[in-house]
């Protein structure tokens, strides 16, 4: 079966500090499914959808600019059965138990801010096995990847290929699992030298995840860099998480976590330390508005982001009302390129219909 759909989203925006605070855009993300059922409950199907961009920034009266672009959002092609599923092309890859200061983010670049989650793919392999106690067993090889994700400091070697695993086993009350990951990194900007344009980093990753009336999570990730390059050599980052939903009104529900990281020369030194704490508080004013908050609080620094999002749903549009205050160095929470967020206070208002 055949099918297309789409999501057009517009917004106006305006940033009290940038150098063009006013920008208006567009974006619309066209996507075409096939699926082809097969017997004994296996399936193929694709994948192909487009993001197409563009937006006018200004300073009223004497600067402006225009920008805009055509890339691939999606490409790929499933084959699965009730226990496995194997999918090749541009892909969304994403796994963890944090939601908003996520040392596990290693393949994506979803804000934790965004109402549309928008994220660049990653083209490669991915393959996972269900187990029938609801465990599960992930692998993955990727190659062609280049851009920064999730918090990584430093860019991927696109020439070389990336490999990597995880295991999920549910526990009493909830799962855990263990992950790993090993790619080739470029830092020839950082360290100004073709020397280091090929350097093998490893990355091993744990988390978790509980419901003991009150929700609580742990992830981790220790990232091991095989060429001295300074604190980001070594990269350990610690989260601990919990949520709850208070009988208030209409259940209020409050998102905290605290992220621990460590960049050091040699491995848990805990010379360069930073720590933040972030809570997502969410409030449903009816069957069809909501009103949330998020906060980030970087201990170090001692400067604090702020985001409040109004969005109602109409018979066929949803519509957003956001302010927000960035600092001019803001560090810990993922900041996606698909999102207009700079230093300083602003306003935005969206719109988004999806067929």
């Amino acid at each position: 079966m055949l099918e297309f759909s789409g999501q057009f989203s517009s917004w106006g925006s305006y940033n009290f500090d940038n150098v063009l605070p006013l920008q208006i855009g567009g974006r619309y993300i066209p996507t075409l499914e096939y699926d082809i059922k097969l017997p004994k409950n296996r399936l193929m199907d694709f994948d192909v959808s487009a993001n197409i961009f563009g937006s006018f920034s200004s300073h009223p009266i004497d600067t402006n600019s225009v920008d805009g672009n055509i890339s691939p959002y999606r490409a790929w092609a499933r084959y699965s059965t009730p226990q496995l599923e194997l999918r090749l092309g541009l892909q969304k890859i994403d796994f963890g138990s944090a939601t908003i200061l996520r040392p596990l983010q290693w393949f994506n670049a979803i804000d934790p801010r965004d109402p549309l989650k928008l994220t660049n793919g990653v083209y490669g392999f991915l393959g996972r096995y269900y187990f029938l106690n609801n465990a599960n067993i992930w692998v993955w090889v990727l190659y062609g990847n280049e851009k920064i994700r999730g918090l990584d400091a430093i860019e991927n070697n696109k020439e070389k290929p990336e490999y990597g695993g995880r295991i999920q086993y549910p526990t009493s009350n909830g799962e855990i699992a263990v992950s790993y990951h090993h790619r080739i990194v470029n830092a020839q900007k950082i360290m100004q030298s073709s020397l280091y344009n090929q350097i093998p980093e490893d990355r091993f990753g744990i988390d978790g995840k509980w419901d003991l009336k009150v929700g609580l999570w742990v992830e981790a990730t220790h990232i091991i860099k095989h060429k001295d390059i300074g604190i980001l050599t070594n990269q350990s980052l610690l989260n601990i998480g919990a949520d709850y939903t208070f009988g208030i009104g209409n259940g209020l529900n409050v998102v905290v976590e605290h992220l621990f990281l460590i960049l050091n020369t040699k491995p848990f030194e805990f010379n360069n330390n930073a720590n933040f704490t972030a809570t997502n508080i969410s409030y449903p004013l009816g069957l069809f508005s909501n009103i949330s908050t998020m906060l980030n609080y970087n201990w170090s620094e001692k400067n604090m982001s702020f985001f409040v999002n109004y969005s109602y749903q109409f018979q066929k549009i949803t519509g957003y009302v956001m302010a927000y205050y960035n600092p001019k160095t803001q560090q810990g929470i993922q900041q996606n390129e698909l999102l207009y967020s700079t230093s300083g206070p602003g306003i935005r208002l969206m719109l988004v219909y999806n067929h």
